[in-house]
């Protein structure tokens, strides 16, 4: 089953993370940058709790909505190192509001139960590809706020994230590039150990290995197109978009129809 009965204790801690991350995103405007940025750290802390719950309870648990959940925590860790880095940037209510929403799909859609890794190259395979999702959705909220600082540059008004849009687009760049390597590594590790993961000689090809190497491709073409003719602005975020949503299809996407939509266990 994708809806399981959860424990009282659990439905109230993902009900209290959901809320510690209501705050700061519902109430933004009226609450001072330290309190809602103290909500968000508590919403961080207990959203680590729930996590390892999922992925270190018995049995654990993963899936299309845990991913989702996971890579939103990351998001938001990447926010609190660039939040002391930049104490000017303004994202905390649209995170607050990305974390609130992951933490809820990961109630109602707990995953399936894990078996037992054959292999010790599993752990690293999914640490590798978990973290290239976490970078590369942190990418997607930076090339969004670069967006929004563009369009109020040209009413000539201020960056509505408190950051100079030059400095926006370097830290989205950084954090493609650094997402590149980890998707990169990744890949490489499904390669050469794809007999021990997955049981079969040569790398397995279903919808996750195609939509992942096509990322992979879409990535690389905006990294070389970046650094060989100068890409930026709306047409570098457009290549960005186009390859976020291939990685998101490649794991979420795919588990999520094997889920929900066919209902089955794996």
């Amino acid at each position: 089953m994708i809806l399981t009965t959860a424990p009282l204790a659990t439905v109230l801690l993902f009900a209290a993370t959901a809320l510690a991350y209501a705050v700061p995103a519902v109430g933004a405007a009226r609450l001072s940058m330290r309190a809602s940025r103290g909500a968000l750290w508590l919403a961080w802390l207990l959203h680590a709790l729930v996590l390892s719950l999922g992925l270190f309870g018995t049995p654990p648990r993963f899936g299309f909505a845990p991913a989702l959940s996971v890579t939103a925590w990351l998001v938001l860790t990447v926010y609190a190192v660039e939040s002391h880095l930049f104490p000017q940037l303004q994202a905390r209510w649209a995170l607050a509001g990305l974390g609130a929403v992951a933490v809820l799909l990961a109630l109602l859609f707990p995953g399936t139960p894990l078996h037992e890794m054959a292999s010790p190259w599993l752990p690293l395979h999914w640490a590798l590809g978990i973290a290239s999702y976490g970078l590369f959705a942190a990418a997607v909220v930076h090339a969004w706020l670069m967006t929004r600082a563009e369009r109020q540059m040209r009413k000539a008004a201020d960056s509505p994230s408190g950051i100079p849009l030059l400095t926006l687009e370097r830290l989205t760049f950084r954090l493609v590039s650094a997402g590149f390597v980890l998707l990169s590594a990744t890949l490489l590790v499904g390669w050469l150990f794809d007999e021990q993961l997955y049981g079969v000689h040569g790398w397995k090809w279903n919808h996750k290995t195609v939509f992942s190497v096509l990322s992979w491709l879409t990535f690389a073409v905006l990294l070389l197109g970046r650094s060989r003719f100068g890409w930026r602005g709306r047409k570098a975020v457009r290549v960005l978009y186009a390859g976020a949503g291939l990685l998101l299809l490649a794991y979420v996407g795919s588990r999520f129809v094997l889920e929900v939509v066919l209902g089955r266990v794996a």
